[in-house]
């Protein structure tokens, strides 16, 4: 038996590892709580005789979501390259791998990985169908998977598990798991599907079946960290202390204004009577008297009334430490904090543009080694299953080039530039770049007509 319903996959890996990722897997629960706000509550002092404000604005989310809407906004291209022999060929290979990363929805996936990566650490992509199946890819966040690689290659999986509870019941006999798990058995790629219980009985599925391929369909995407890290590094866990810092200081503030936003009524020498009658409304008159107490023989002593205002002197120390906090949050992820009002006096051109978004831009760049080789992979391993459960014939020698995309205005100037030297050497037709570029709303009409006037 098993303590914890899902303990059973420990044995799936073999060494420290499984363990140290299957008690990851709760951290990194906890990192997306704190990334949807759930996890920024906090703590209030009990006996108090006010409620203290909780005001959560969540910067971590706003900040995550415009790092992945910078790289991959604007969805990079993939693009097969090969010699004049093998160009018709790598045209359709082209044209069919465009095909199955639309139909997979894989401009909003990417965007979303992107996000789970960086929340979570690393993120598995997964090509999933076979013989008479249709080629689909899909992105599973580090909660869901768990892997191991071969002994002398951390970029090479040797097993990969994915999982999730697919019930909330509350006895183990009761609860049921999906597992997929593919591995390696003598050069071949196995896939084992099946239900499981609490305790890791099988309930339904389970048989070992081959795929046809000679390797894992899958690959992991680890956000940074080191040399051999399978781990990988959260940016949400970076801002932790930072944002519980700033909702600190934004709810403090609003329980500083509420009990000093209202003046206070002060009476001085006045009679109990006429302070007990007294009605606070517009337009009323207060019969205000002087205490006999504290007349004695003087005349001198009047009761007074009078409004006790605060001077409210800590605001630009408020505004300089919330504004710290909420800079350092941008600067640990490179991100420009501007506004229109910082905007103002920039000149918005490209180049202008670029250099206020360059630090972003070389961070991007830096998590692009570990993005670019696995997109690589992707387009290569999509080939070589079209070939296996289709019979599609896929170039014999090709490259494949993956195009980095921003949204700088300057980015899409050199982008065209670029296309345009393509189209003149050959290595792009007319009408790929009219369809991309939008110059024309028929491509073939178009072309058309420039063969007609280049005829005079």
């Amino acid at each position: 038996m098993y303590d914890k319903p899902m303990t059973f996959l420990l044995a799936e890996l073999d060494g420290l590892y499984g363990s140290a990722v299957l008690e990851d897997i709760g951290k990194t629960i906890r990192l997306y709580d704190f990334y949807d706000g759930r996890g920024q509550d906090w703590k209030v002092a009990s006996g108090l005789d006010y409620k203290p404000a909780k005001k959560k604005v969540n910067l971590v989310k706003k900040l995550i979501k415009r790092e992945a809407g910078f790289m991959f906004g604007r969805t990079p291209e993939i693009n097969l390259k090969s010699d004049a022999l093998n160009a018709s060929i790598t045209a359709s290979a082209q044209q069919w791998l465009d095909g199955v990363l639309e139909n997979s929805g894989f401009k909003n996936k990417l965007i979303q990985a992107a996000r789970d990566c960086f929340i979570g650490r690393r993120v598995a992509v997964k090509i999933s169908g076979g013989f008479g199946r249709e080629l689909r890819v899909t992105f599973r966040p580090s909660f869901e998977f768990v892997y191991s690689t071969v002994d002398d290659d951390c970029d090479t999986l040797s097993k990969i598990i994915f999982f999730y509870q697919t019930n909330n019941e509350a006895e183990r006999q009761n609860q049921r798991i999906w597992k997929q798990k593919y591995f390696m058995r003598e050069g071949r790629c196995i896939l084992n599907e099946g239900i499981y219980d609490g305790f890791g009985q099988i309930i339904e599925g389970g048989d070992d079946i081959d795929t046809g391929l000679d390797f894992i369909p899958c690959r992991v995407i680890v956000n940074e960290g080191l040399t051999g890290d399978l781990m990988g590094e959260s940016d949400v866990e970076e801002l932790i202390d930072l944002q519980n810092a700033y909702n600190h200081l934004i709810s403090d503030d609003a329980d500083a204004l509420k009990f000093n936003m209202f003046p206070q009524t002060v009476a001085t020498d006045a009679k109990t009577e006429s302070l007990e009658n007294m009605v606070i409304s517009p337009g009323a008159l207060v019969d205000l008297q002087t205490d006999p107490a504290v007349m004695g023989d003087s005349q001198s002593r009047q009761a007074k009334l009078q409004k006790l205002e605060s001077s409210f002197a800590y605001s630009d120390r408020f505004e300089a430490a919330v504004n710290r906090t909420k800079n350092d949050m941008f600067d640990l992820l490179s991100i420009p904090n501007v506004s229109l009002d910082q905007l103002k006096g920039l000149m918005q051109s490209g180049k202008s543009m670029r250099a206020l978004y360059w630090e972003l831009i070389a961070r991007c760049e830096e998590k692009w080694a570990s993005w670019e080789p696995a997109l690589k992979w992707l387009a290569r391993s999509l080939l070589k299953m079209t070939a296996v459960y289709h019979d599609t014939v896929i170039p014999d020698n090709y490259s494949v080039e993956i195009e980095h995309l921003y949204p700088i205005i300057e980015d899409d100037f050199t982008e065209m530039s670029n296309d345009r030297q393509e189209v003149a050497a050959g290595l792009r037709s007319r009408k790929s770049y009219i369809e991309k570029w939008g110059v024309a709303a028929d491509a073939e009409a178009e072309i058309t007509r420039m063969k007609t006037e280049s005829l005079g």
